[in-house]
């Protein structure tokens, strides 16, 4: 018979600390992006839903966020298309490269924002390549970014189901290493894969110095145009705060009850 340990106060007390400082400065953002006027009161003094509404009526914000969204696709696509299959052959096929792959996707870590975006513009801006200030630079850019959540999460995905085992098998049965991946190993890591594309797109439309340096005066942006509008009113760029993580949110709950969906099936 299985026992559930006991949570003591202690573990719950902690666990509610923890909560409110992570929920406090969203809470008092939701709180400022309705209010009227907040200055000498716990609470606002008044409400408004203007904010939002002047938000929603800018086409500005709209493209930019549309601009964020298909970009982050792109990029996340054409990570998730390289990043698997490559994954895949170093861990079963080439286990000696693990240790040159793990340096290499950490780079991103080791070389700053600011330091990349000066590189990548000097480099581009001139010669028969020149697409500085150009969405094909910017998608270039995330993919590096993404590259340490992508190579992480798929490997951790690969070695939990034991892909080795699992494909030896497949190819005992007769099955083709092109099918045995196919449908047996991706359907058992899909959900790793839904986890390290949801986590790469929500670092990536978050990202601020990579995108405003190299391509901040050619396209806008959710978090450019947030940078931009900050100035005219708290109360706007708190409403913009708002929207850009109810939008992660629900993109979030749509990608993991997908996974779910494809674990269960698989499952079943």
């Amino acid at each position: 018979m299985n026992m559930k340990p006991k949570v003591g106060w202690t573990h719950r007390s902690l666990l509610f600390l923890l909560m409110l400082y992570l929920l406090l400065p969203l809470v008092a953002t939701g709180l400022y992006a309705l209010a009227t006027n907040w200055q000498t009161t716990i609470l606002p003094e008044s409400w408004t839903l203007n904010w939002f509404k002047d938000m929603f009526q800018d086409l500005r914000f709209l493209e930019a966020l549309w601009t964020s969204f298909y970009l982050c696709l792109i990029s996340v696509a054409l990570s998730l298309v390289i990043m698997l299959p490559a994954v895949f052959v170093i861990t079963v096929y080439l286990p000696k490269l693990e240790s040159f792959m793990k340096g290499l996707v950490v780079l991103p870590y080791a070389v700053p924002g600011v330091v990349a975006a000066v590189g990548l513009i000097r480099t581009y801006s001139s010669g028969p390549i020149d697409i500085a200030g150009t969405a094909y630079i910017l998608i270039g850019a995330y993919f590096v970014v993404v590259l340490p959540y992508m190579y992480q999460g798929i490997r951790n995905s690969l070695l939990t189901v034991s892909a080795v085992e699992l494909l030896n098998a497949a190819e005992m049965l007769g099955a083709k290493r092109a099918r045995a991946f196919v449908t047996i190993i991706l359907p058992n890591i899909w959900p790793g894969v839904i986890i390290s594309t949801l986590l790469s797109f929500s670092v990536l439309f978050g990202e601020f110095v990579v995108t405003n340096m190299l391509v901040g005066g050619h396209i806008h942006t959710i978090q450019v145009y947030l940078y931009q509008r900050v100035s005219e009113s708290g109360h706007l760029a708190s409403a913009i705060a708002i929207s850009y993580f109810i939008f992660i949110m629900i993109l979030s709950t749509i990608l993991m009850r997908l996974g779910r969906k494809m674990n269960g099936g698989t499952q079943g």
